[in-house]
């Protein structure tokens, strides 16, 4: 069998378990002739023991018009601002203070990260996560 060729290539950020044909799913999709309803469906599938958690998915268009999805580990700061209980993180991080955070929450959350990031261990991936923390407002300690 011929290897399908690849169209495009779509990365979005969805809630998990709640992927829908209206924006931001259908204006990815619908210039690419993909079957929307047929994605969601496999999405909220897939991802439904993570409901409430923007998941990011990265979708491969073929040019027949079929696809297939990986689904990411949930950005940085939306596993921060879980940990800490926070709505969003400071409005002005350089000088007011959104929580604080310890060093085994940083340690979960990049352990949780590792496969997604490019770090070469979990050292190095500790350390995106509290420079990611930091940008945020959120004190390491």
């Amino acid at each position: 069998m011929a290897k399908k060729r690849v169209a495009a290539i779509v990365k979005i950020q969805i809630p998990a378990g709640k992927a829908t044909p209206a924006p931001p799913v259908g204006t990815a999709l619908g210039p690419h002739g993909v079957a929307i309803m047929d994605f969601c469906k496999a999405y909220n599938a897939a991802t439904e023991a993570q409901t409430g958690t923007i998941v990011p998915v990265e979708i491969t268009i073929f040019e027949d018009r079929t696809f297939s999805f990986v689904t990411k580990t949930p950005p940085t700061a939306v596993l921060i601002r879980d940990v800490l209980g926070l709505e969003k993180g400071s409005t002005n991080p350089g000088k007011e203070q959104a929580g604080t955070i310890t060093k085994a929450q940083i340690t979960a959350i990049a352990t949780t990260k590792l496969p997604d990031l490019n770090a070469n261990d979990l050292a190095a991936a500790e350390l995106q996560v509290a420079g990611t923390a930091r940008s945020m407002g959120v004190k390491v300690v």
